[in-house]
């Protein structure tokens, strides 16, 4: 298993978000490139969301 900083999990959802807005800029809301890069943006915020909370839990 592949263990990632909180702060790169940021970083890559900051991009994501970024290229997300691009896409569904050019090729609207309902596109599949559009959906594709929603659900890639939602899985790295649930991870790390659960990353956080796993560290605010072994912190207390």
């Amino acid at each position: 298993m592949i263990f990632i900083e909180l702060d790169e999990i940021e970083y890559r959802i900051n991009q994501l978000r970024k290229e997300l807005i691009q896409i569904a800029e050019i090729t609207g809301l309902n596109s599949r490139e559009t959906i594709y890069f929603s659900q890639k943006l939602d899985q790295l915020i649930t991870i790390y969301q659960k990353s956080s909370y796993k560290k605010i839990e072994i912190c207390c």
